[in-house]
């Protein structure tokens, strides 16, 4: 008979030493590469930039390792930027905070539109995040480092050009979970490692509220499609779940594709 725990959370689980003399390579044979003085990571109090600075920091050192604050003052939780620099702090890492607030305002004032609504102004704060980023990394010699993971990159849950405009993505080949494990493994507070997801574009959002299902069933779901090439109602009938679901989670991967490819050309 068909064994059928092949997608459960365990299918999951992976080696946190290898994964993270792994990734500690990568981001010395990157930087090395870029000839770059460090690297800058935006910083949200969240167990993706957590993650990733922690690495950064394991693999290049404290002094060559910049977070980079960039809270609005009217959406971002107050806990969030505590975290963070709490964080910071335990890393011995140099940070700048830059509110933007002001700046958003000034380009919404400037733009004649009169309708300006939630998802080009929630896209315009992440946009304006890479900007900062870049203005920074350019002046230092540095690279910009991505802290997305697998499961959002692959649902298409980040803004093109914003905080998907980096240099390099370090756990991008990990699933949310697999990353709350890393995380945990490498010692993070608790408190980040449970922390609810969210890119903080507006006030109260979460990503729960914005994908088709909570993280453990979407990365098995994910898992499912990428990894075992399953059909969707296989997936849906061995993780009880609605194919309507599945079919969801697989639209979103599709119709996001122009986000992880280079624009299309002529020739």
């Amino acid at each position: 008979m068909r064994k059928r725990n092949r997608l459960s959370i365990e299918a999951l689980r992976i080696d946190c030493q290898k994964a993270e003399h792994e990734i500690l390579e990568f981001i010395k044979r990157i930087v090395r590469e870029a000839n770059a003085k460090g690297v800058i990571v935006g910083l949200s109090g969240g167990i993706d930039s957590s993650l990733t600075a922690a690495l950064c920091v394991r693999a290049l050192g404290p002094k060559k390792v910049i977070g980079l604050l960039m809270p609005d003052p009217e959406i971002t939780p107050i806990s969030d930027v505590k975290d963070a620099k709490d964080l910071a702090s335990k890393l011995g890492i140099k940070t700048y905070t830059i509110p933007i607030d002001a700046v958003v305002k000034t380009f919404l004032d400037s733009i004649p539109l009169e309708k300006k609504d939630r998802i080009p102004i929630a896209n315009l704060r992440a946009r304006v995040r890479m900007v900062i980023d870049y203005f920074f990394a350019n002046s230092l010699n540095y690279l910009v480092v991505g802290t997305g993971d697998r499961s959002e990159v692959l649902v298409g849950y980040f803004t093109k050009y914003g905080d998907g405009g980096v240099d390099f993505l370090p756990i991008v080949h990990l699933y949310k979970t697999q990353v709350r494990q890393l995380g945990k493994y490498l010692g993070l507070p608790e408190k980040i490692v449970s922390k609810p997801s969210s890119p903080q574009l507006w006030k109260g959002q979460r990503a729960t509220d914005e994908i088709p299902v909570d993280y453990d069933t979407l990365d098995l779901i994910l898992y499912a499609i990428f990894d075992l090439k399953m059909r969707d109602k296989e997936i849906a009938s061995e993780l009880s779940v609605p194919l309507e679901i599945v079919q969801e989670v697989q639209r979103r991967c599709n119709k996001s594709m122009h986000k992880r490819v280079y624009p299309p050309t002529l020739r």
